[in-house]
């Protein structure tokens, strides 16, 4: 039976409509005579609130509501890779050809294609008892994805029929458990988790090649960062970064509420990126979901469920997931307008009071699991969320709630961007909880004292902290010798080790290994600087030294021939140290 109401009441996106007796919470509704998208968030008797999706300016009361019988869900099958979709997982390419550059409203068109045949390879045997999460078949999605066909959560039994290698639709049958028939599309709803067996230690580092990140404020596979900065201070560049270099299999961007012009830069750039782990196009593993601030704002509050739930799909056919939200604070801002519209309780700076569940909510779908099936998988979920908070007042609320959640803290600093240092992380006010727990990797797969070098670069740099509030009262001449050293090896940590040029051919990336070594370099000049002071040599001696040119450059040098070049300015170190 199809529920229809009729509104009653209009505040922007929210609308209210009575007659809906049998509607469900969070059921999808079609709006006006325009067919709009929207969804129940409350219902009261026979009167529903409705959140729409789309700008609802022309909508008169009376106009017919009708439910859908579902949840807003989203399409997940062959053909989702590679795809640019808004909030709610409308592709805007075929948005495009319809109906221009601008997304006319009510506008209906497939997630997915249904009508391009894929090249199915059967895994699964007729008799096969399988479960949730098992493997069906094999779709050779793009040239870096194998998309692989899994028997639905739900659904457990034994492969009466599967289909023979072959082209099919994602909507024609290709198998049936117990008699019932499996498609290459399934539905989810975006706001349930989907299952798995259980979550693991994060105790493997999400590899990103960027030295600030790795070295000193690492994130887990399945972990969750916040970068939190104000305008400017190069949030979504980072992001970028991580989206072309982090050690994952499938990337899914997520642009909420960003600036029209920052998106257009994503979304024309994106797709004619080289992947550098497989040399074809960066699109052929990347999800783009495209939701600007100048959208409905419902739709901004939707798009982080529908991103999550794409990257919890892939995630479990056995893929390292990297989800890079940008920003949470535009999703926020949705919450919170949405929320003044319903008239609710507002709470700290005017957000709803359950600002902090949802954020929770959100990034608790992160994760390094083990997948549901007869044969799990490990794989992982890890979530880069960025804040912008006003002013770059990072005391606001969306920024401390998201600290509450997320282990690593990324604070972006305005003055460090506009002294052109890239990327703009504060050493000072950035930490990360994995440390220990992936300490056991880099010791296994760099070096045993790793953990022992890094510490000891940070308290460098912490020790120069307390230094420069001497040296603005006194100047640096003052300090003793010793100190001196130490100012001009954490000079080096800043300019030479945690600057990174995201340009430079050789320098966008820098493997762990020669992340350590970098390190090492720089520690041993300052070992051996000190050294040098103590046995009466002049700071103005070690300080021009030709080998530091040499440490300035190493960040440049090609990653085949590093090892050998680092043994010679090694060397050259204890030489000129010596002989100063």
């Amino acid at each position: 039976m199809i529920i229809e109401g009729k509104i009653i009441k209009i505040a922007g996106p929210v609308i209210v409509a009575d007659g809906m007796r049998g509607a469900q919470m969070l059921e999808m509704v079609r709006v006006g005579d325009q067919k709009l998208i929207g969804e129940i968030i409350e219902l009261e008797g026979d009167t529903a609130t409705i959140q729409v999706y789309e700008e609802t300016a022309g909508i008169q009361p009376g106009e017919v509501v009708e439910c859908t019988g579902g949840p807003l869900s989203v399409e997940l099958g062959p053909g989702v890779m590679s795809s640019i979709f808004d909030g709610i997982q409308r592709p805007l390419r075929i948005i495009r050809e319809e109906s221009g550059d601008f997304i006319a409203r009510g506008i209906d068109v497939d997630s997915v294609n249904k009508e391009k045949k894929w090249e199915f390879k059967p895994v699964a045997k007729v008799g096969d008892k399988v479960t949730g999460g098992d493997v069906l078949g094999e779709v050779q999605e793009t040239t870096a994805v194998l998309h692989k066909i899994l028997v639905p959560p739900t659904m457990e039994g034994e492969v009466t029929s599967i289909a023979s290698e072959g082209e099919y639709t994602v909507l024609e049958d290709i198998a049936e458990i117990d008699g019932e028939a499996v498609q290459m599309l399934q539905k989810w709803p975006v706001k349930r988790s989907r299952p798995y067996v259980r979550k693991l230690d994060p105790d493997i580092p999400l590899v990103t090649g960027q030295r600030a990140q790795d070295t000193f404020f690492s994130v887990a596979k399945g972990g969750a960062a916040a970068i939190p900065g104000p305008f400017g201070s190069g949030k979504t560049v980072t992001q970028q970064q991580l989206a072309k270099w982090a050690d994952a299999d499938i990337v899914v961007y997520i642009g909420c509420g960003e600036r029209g012009n920052e998106m257009t830069e994503v979304l024309t750039e994106f797709p004619f990126l080289d992947d550098p782990k497989t040399g074809n196009p960066l699109m052929d593993r990347t999800v783009l979901i495209a939701n600007t601030s100048n959208m409905p704002v419902a739709a901004r509050e939707a798009c982080v469920y529908t991103g999550i739930t794409i990257a919890e799909y892939y995630r479990d056919q056995g893929y390292d997931v990297a989800l890079m939200a940008d920003s949470t604070s535009r999703w926020a801002e949705a919450m919170r307008e949405i929320s003044g519209r319903l008239e609710e309780m507002p709470g700290e700076e005017g957000y709803p009071a359950y600002l902090a569940s949802r954020l929770a909510q959100f990034y608790e779908r992160a994760g390094r699991v083990e997948t549901i099936g007869t044969e799990s998988n490990v794989a992982s979920i890890s979530v880069v969320g960025a804040v912008s908070p006003p002013g770059g007042d990072l005391s606001e609320p969306v920024t401390q709630n998201t600290l509450r959640i997320c282990k690593v803290f990324w604070a972006l600093d305005a003055s460090l961007a506009d002294k052109r240092h890239f990327p703009s992380i504060d050493w000072l006010q950035s930490y990360s909880l994995y440390v220990d727990s992936i300490e056991g990797w880099w010791a296994e797969n760099v070096a045993a004292d790793w953990r022992a070098t890094r510490d000891e670069a940070m308290s460098l740099l912490q020790k120069e902290s307390e230094l420069q509030e001497i040296v603005q009262l006194v100047g640096p001449d003052a300090l003793p010798e010793t100190d001196q050293a130490t100012l001009e090896t954490t000079r080096m940590l800043r300019e030479d080790f945690l600057q990174q040029n995201a340009f430079d051919d050789v320098d966008t990336y820098c493997a762990p290994d020669k992340q350590y070594k970098m390190l090492k370099t720089i520690l041993k000049f300052y070992d051996e600087s000190l050294a040098a002071v103590q046995r009466g040599v002049p700071i103005a001696n070690i300080v021009a030294l030709p080998v530091k040119e040499e440490i300035g450059k190493m960040k440049y040098i090609p990653q085949d021939v590093f090892d050998a070049k680092i043994e010679e300015i090694q060397a050259a170190i204890t030489k000129q140290c010596s002989e100063a």
